[in-house]
């Protein structure tokens, strides 16, 4: 018999913790500090409201009616092995295999970051000392490979213990503890003298600097951030009540908290390289080069160093915990494997996959494909190719295959207030496709 979630909470913050990852408190801010702060946070909540609402919610309903995973639960509403609509069951989970490739890495890079910030190992590093450290870091794949392994352990531990005991549990008590944590740093963040300046920065727009570069990154943003095409969304809809489930209530939810919480992790980051006199637009090193750099700067800034990688210890384990309840489950359908068999299946296949990924930070550094090193080859196929795609497919089906007035009245079973309306007509058949159309071309350097 299928499992199903324990309580409504339990699916809530299970999905939000796939989505509250990396890309929200990592990512978001270094975007955001890239693209002039508080113009391109107007543009990204509203992708994510207009956009990342109805696909998402078009995602779980479609899992719940074919309750199965995506690659077997495709065939089953097709009815047919060799539909090209089954592409989006596999783009996914295929997108979602490479992204684990380099999402358990930086996960040890962080857990790594975590060990040295408590040590004091970090204390004293000017940017400069901070950006070779890290150089240094990234260069020796040993303590990586270790800790990526251990990682990989712990994960396999907590989904062998099922749905419910192990990715539930998890996610209802990492979650809640995850937001604590980002309200207290936010808070500590805000009181420093000078953090106003970051403030206004962040929350004041500032038109001219909305260049269509800027507008095109919050739309992929938003995508990255909420985990639209990802396998997940769908798998997880997979363990609900076909009739007693709330799915755009619950969708809702879930793009509401991956966005509140990419917006204080803001709060965090901005005011507080204001205060010291550091760069907004760091770009992707600002998590292991300026937060070192900024936390010698502030009072108990180990302290805080320590906090914010813990931070990011949670943020990154939850998402990598429903990818991993994703990848095992996809095997028992498709293989009709045991689930403890499945568990370790996808935790040697993916720790073989990790390790290239982390060579390539070092010994094998000089593999390239023109001008990419293998992480980045594997970032760029899945986040601009196969996501893409996938979701492209994922809007058009919902439009031209399942139709949207048979997608309404099968979402709005068991839905309470918030249910799917006439009006999502418009950018279900039009918007979205349009956007992910956009970001798919993008990615392909069309624009460029």
């Amino acid at each position: 018999m299928r499992e199903k979630w324990g309580s409504r909470f339990g699916f809530i913050m299970a999905t939000a913790g796939f989505s509250i990852g990396l890309g929200n408190i990592w990512r978001f801010p270094f975007v955001v500090g890239q693209n002039g702060g508080g113009a391109f946070l107007l543009v990204y909540v509203g992708f994510a409201l207009l956009i990342g609402v109805p696909l998402l919610t078009a995602e779980i309903s479609l899992g719940r009616k074919a309750q199965r995973t995506p690659i077997t639960g495709m065939s089953r509403l097709t009815g047919k092995v060799t539909s090209p609509w089954n592409l989006i069951g596999w783009l996914g989970i295929g997108a979602l295999v490479l992204i684990m490739s380099y999402y358990l890495m930086i996960i040890a890079w962080v857990v790594a970051y975590f060990v040295k910030m408590l040590s004091g190992e970090l204390a004293g590093l000017t940017p400069e000392a901070a950006k070779e450290t890290y150089s240094a870091f990234v260069a020796q794949p040993l303590p990586i490979l270790a800790y990526t392994l251990l990682i990989i352990v712990l994960l396999a531990g907590v989904v062998g213990r099922g749905l419910h005991k192990g990715v539930e549990n998890i996610s209802s008590v990492a979650m809640p503890l995850l937001f604590l944590l980002l309200l207290a740093l936010a808070a500590r963040s805000l009181t420093f003298s000078g953090a106003g300046e970051g403030l206004a920065w962040y929350l004041k727009p500032d038109v001219s600097r909305l260049t269509p570069g800027a507008i095109l990154a919050a739309l992929g943003q938003a995508f990255y951030s909420i985990g639209i095409g990802m396998a997940v969304a769908f798998s997880f809809g997979s363990y609900l009540s076909r009739t007693q489930s709330d799915v755009p209530g619950d969708a809702a939810l879930v793009v509401a908290a991956d966005t509140l919480v990419a917006f204080i992790a803001g709060l965090v980051i901005f005011p507080a390289l204001f205060a010291f006199g550091l760069e907004p637009d760091s770009g992707a090193g600002l998590l292991f080069q300026t937060v070192p750099a900024l936390c010698n700067l502030m009072p108990f800034g180990q302290i805080f160093g320590g906090l914010f990688f813990f931070l990011m210890i949670i943020a990154g384990l939850t998402s990598a915990v429903a990818a991993f309840e994703v990848l095992s489950t996809t095997l028992t359908d498709s293989l009709k494997m045991s689930r403890k068999l499945a568990v370790w299946v996808v935790a040697l296949g993916l720790f073989l996959l990790s390790t290239p990924v982390i060579l390539s930070q070092g010994p094998w550094a000089h593999l390239r494909v023109g001008d990419m090193d293998l992480f980045s080859l594997v970032d760029t196929i899945s986040a601009n190719y196969l996501l893409a795609v996938g979701a492209l497919l994922l809007s058009l089906y919902t439009t031209f295959v399942w139709g949207f007035e048979s997608f309404r009245k099968d979402t709005n079973s068991g839905s309470g207030r918030f249910r799917v309306l006439g009006f999502w007509k418009l950018p279900i058949r039009l918007l979205i496709p349009i956007a992910v159309l956009v970001i798919l071309l993008a990615g392909l350097g069309v624009f460029t």
